[in-house]
Formats: structure tokens, sequence, C-alpha cells
């Protein structure tokens, strides 16, 4: 007879077969989907072509940071995490279009890195639903054991985002917390992964916002020096910086811009001083309750990618009009733009 967890796996298996297409392949055995090829390696379906140049190093940036699991699995960390996703995307409970149908939704975290947004922000909802976490670096092996970990189903790939090995209409929603703009271009992936949702879906994520002048000048010459930088000298670069930003954080000096500053973006009011260099000058984060292992992390994920566009909210939303998305919801911050989105056609 076949136990609980076996049952488990199997009905898993068949529903990810289901929303593939195809039949999943033995361990080390390949299939193709959609005239693409996969290879099934320690029960993760990976694409043997997985990216562009420019992917393929921020593929290695995103696979060493998710692997250094000290920097950002802290309950303090987490904690923060979880607050900043609910402040922007609504708390789970109020997702009925998610987690309360007659019938499981198919959800794709798509960038899934470790796991560790869908995780935070849904937590055990996630059972109710058929997860599929989709990442083109090897953090698909630590959000695959994460899951495992707390005890949560979910199905993972290895591939390009831009490739996916789903049929148009076929997803019920898809999540993207801050990774469509490490693509090779923000608009083409809002627009291709739009077409994998079914009328009525719903397409949440987050992209960063365009920054004050010297501001995104710094950040890409930071980011260009770092290029030619192994993922551990780049994370050890980045070092004395994070050191910098913690020391500003430190001294607590608050002082009053006495007026914009236009011609650099910077609003005029009060302003502590380290907040006055993070937004205007370079991103140096910092945070009492975190480690500089931690800070460090915000800091390295922010620079190490070679792919790192920002956009304005009018572009995303002229993006998500191209791509038949009605939004719902929307929260344009200094860092960011968060928007929940229904698909309105086919």
């Amino acid at each position: 007879m076949l136990t609980s967890p076996t049952r488990s796996a199997r009905s898993e298996r068949n529903w990810f077969e289901e929303a593939l297409g195809a039949a999943l392949p033995p361990e080390g055995g390949t299939v193709t989907i959609g005239g693409a090829e996969f290879v099934m390696r320690d029960g993760i379906l990976r694409a043997k072509n997985l990216a562009s140049a420019s992917q393929a190093q921020t593929s290695e940036a995103f696979g060493f940071k998710w692997k250094r699991r000290e920097s950002y699995d802290s309950p303090p960390m987490l904690a923060a995490i979880r607050e900043w996703l609910v402040q922007r995307y609504g708390s789970p409970e109020e997702m009925g279009w998610l987690f309360a149908t007659e019938r499981p939704q198919l959800l794709l975290d798509a960038g899934c890195g470790s796991g560790v947004s869908a995780l935070e922000l849904f937590g055990e909802r996630l059972g109710r639903a058929r997860y599929i976490g989709a990442d083109i670096s090897v953090a698909a092996e630590v959000a695959k054991q994460r899951f495992a970990e707390r005890g949560i189903p979910g199905s993972f790939l290895q591939c390009d985002l831009m490739r996916l090995p789903f049929a148009p209409g076929s997803l019920d929603a898809i999540f993207s917390e801050g990774v469509l703009h490490h693509t090779d271009s923000t608009h083409d992936a809002i627009v291709t992964l739009a077409r994998l949702l079914r009328p009525g879906g719903r397409f949440m994520f987050y992209v960063y916002n365009k920054k004050s002048p010297i501001r995104e000048f710094t950040d890409d010459f930071i980011r260009e020096k770092l290029q030619g930088m192994t993922p551990d000298a780049a994370w050890e670069a980045l070092m004395p910086l994070t050191r910098l930003g913690k020391a500003l954080g430190e001294r607590g000096i608050e002082f009053d811009v006495p007026e914009d500053v236009a011609l650099l973006g910077i609003p005029k009011g009060r302003i502590d001083l380290q907040r006055l260099f993070y937004w205007h000058i370079f991103k140096a984060y910092y945070r009492p309750e975190f480690t500089l292992e931690e800070m460090n992390h915000v800091n390295f994920d922010w620079y190490a990618p070679k792919n790192s566009h920002r956009q304005t909210p009018e572009q995303v939303r002229a993006w998500c009009a191209e791509a038949g998305l009605a939004v719902e919801r929307e929260r344009v911050e200094e860092a960011g733009i968060t928007v929940v989105a229904r698909k309105t056609a086919g």
C-alpha cells in the first residue's frame, strides 16, 4: 500500500505533467517540450540551453547569493521581507481568487530564487495551490530544499523565463517578485509571461523604479566595476560600501534640505543622512537589526546582476495595457513599482 507522502508526490507529478503537456522523464532523462530540450537532474527539470550571455552572468550572481542562506534566512530578515511583501501586495487572506477557489490554482513563481518571497508572503496557503517555482539559476535547488523543510509541496524548473514550457492561457496566476527587471527586457518579460495567463488570471510583480540622476549614474558605475569579478570577489568588494552605509546609519543624523534640488531629484524636507546617500547617491542598505552579512546581501542583490533595468510607472502601465492586463493594485515607491493585474484578454 502506498504511503501518504508517496501518493502526494504522485499527485504532484500528475498535475505538473498536465501543466507541461508532457510526461516527466526519469532522473537523468530528457524530454522535448515546445521544441526545447529539458533534462531531469536532482528532481528538477532543467533546460539544456539556459540563457543569453547577460542572463548567464545574472544566473551566476543569483545562484551564488541564494546559496548563502546565512545572509537572509534569519528571523529578523524573514520578518522584514514578509512585512514589506504584505505592505505592497496585500494580505494573502484577501486573495480569494488564489486560495479560495473550487479547484487548486496553478501558480507560477517566475524567478523563484530560493523561494523566500513566496514562502514569506503566502506561507502555508501555498498548499492550497499548485505551485511551480522557476528560476534561471541553481537557486531552484535551494527553493526545492526550503519548500521540503517547510513541508509545502511544489514543482521546480531551471530555465529562462522567456522560454517557459507552458502553453498560452494555461496558468491561473503568476508571481514575480523583483525578477522581471533582471531579464534582457522588462517589457518583453511582462508581455511574454502575460500570454501564459488565462483570462481572469492574475499577474503579481515588482520591478525597479528609476532613481535620481546621481544614484542612477553611481549604480551603473559600480555594477560595471563588478562585472569582471567572480561572485565571491564581488561580495567582498561591496563590503566596504556596506560598512559605510552601516556607519552612516548608526550616526542617526537628520537635517533639513531647505528646498527642492530639482536638478538632482532631491526633494526638500527633513531626511536622515544615510537615507540621503541611499536614495540619491548610492545604495548602501542599513537596518539596525540586520547583520553586516544581511545588509551586504541586499546590496549584492542590487549591484551584482548585469541585467538590472529601471523603469517609470508610466512605462509599466503602458506595458500592462499592451499585454492585456488591467491593473487592480499599484504601489509606487522610490525603490520600485508593485502591480497586481488581471488578464482581460486571451
